[in-house]
């Protein structure tokens, strides 16, 4: 549901070749109790305007001289990710309805003005404009929630295997080798018990932070659970690299790390698997690291092991 706060915060702009036109209009949106209303007479800098402002509606005049309202509308339509342009044109001809509908607009307005037609058709358009944005943020944030870690922001075994996927596919056409790592905190159990399970999230979180400044930016780092994460080294040139990065990476958990007055030492054991050679699909290539994590964890705390 859309307050009458959101209804009259919303940002208008009013497109129109004539000055009393412009001054009717800001007449009768002011006397409507809305804040956030702007102007301009150039119809070539609608554009600009919007991909800066990202107005809720545009009151859009149809004839203007030099770039007329169907003209704006085609400037348009590519800033508009979902094709919904919040354009309610205006015209003296109201057979230019119909063309005006299919160029974009959503609603049409008729010259002379009818203020109660106007006031009318301008709130139902923001209600529903409003609405729409709600829906894409709404939409936004589940997508988030069902791809993103919700402690660390790392993204989730999902997010993770989508990306491996498409790497491979990549990695088959360019012949790029790919590491991926399984990396398992070492007695993270004793920091739940010692010092309690808000100071383990604490940790989590600040791993999550030091294995993400110890990869490269084009490099992937999820968790998936637990005190276990995943990095996945995109477009190696040489696999026999994968040793010195995983060694940095391991480093960069043991440093020392401050949580609730504690200094907390902690360190990891990782598993490595190399596309091609240890599987050829996401889950293999998983399967084969989570292997070798095992392989290191029976072999001593603190260090990695090839699968």
């Amino acid at each position: 549901m859309i307050s009458d706060r959101e209804l009259h915060g919303a940002k208008i702009l009013v497109v129109d070749d004539l000055p009393s036109n412009i001054q009717l209009l800001e007449q009768i949106l002011s006397g409507d109790g809305y804040t956030s209303v702007s102007s301009t007479m150039n119809p070539h800098e609608v554009r600009a305007l919007h991909k800066q402002n990202r107005y809720d509606l545009i009151l859009l005049d149809l004839q203007m001289p030099g770039l007329d309202g169907f003209g704006v509308m085609e400037d348009l339509q590519d800033l508009e990710n979902e094709g919904y342009l919040p354009i309610l044109v205006i015209s003296a001809q109201p057979k230019e309805r119909i063309r005006a509908l299919k160029s974009g607009a959503k609603d049409f307005i008729s010259k002379p003005f009818d203020v109660l037609e106007t006031r009318t058709r301008i709130r139902n358009m923001l209600e529903v404009r409003l609405l729409h944005k709600q829906l894409e943020d709404s939409n936004h944030t589940l997508a988030t929630l069902a791809l993103k870690d919700p402690l660390t922001g790392l993204p989730n075994r999902r997010l993770l295997m989508d990306r491996l996927s498409l790497s491979i596919a990549h990695a088959r056409r360019s012949h790029h080798a790919i590491a991926v790592v399984y990396l398992d905190l070492d007695d993270f159990k004793s920091i739940n018990d010692s010092l309690g399970h808000d100071a383990g999230d604490a940790l989590l979180c600040g791993v999550a932070a030091r294995l993400t400044a110890a990869v490269r930016e084009e490099d992937t780092v999820a968790r998936i659970g637990g005190d276990e994460f995943v990095i996945a080294f995109w477009e190696l040139n040489h696999a026999d690299d994968v040793g010195k990065l995983v060694a940095k990476v391991i480093q960069a958990v043991a440093e020392p790390l401050a949580i609730k007055d504690h200094v907390v030492s902690m360190t990891a054991s990782a598993g490595v698997s190399l596309y091609p050679g240890d599987g050829e699909t996401a889950e293999s290539l998983l399967a084969s690291a989570d292997a070798a994590l095992y392989k290191a964890k029976r072999m001593g705390k603190n260090g990695f092991s090839l699968a």
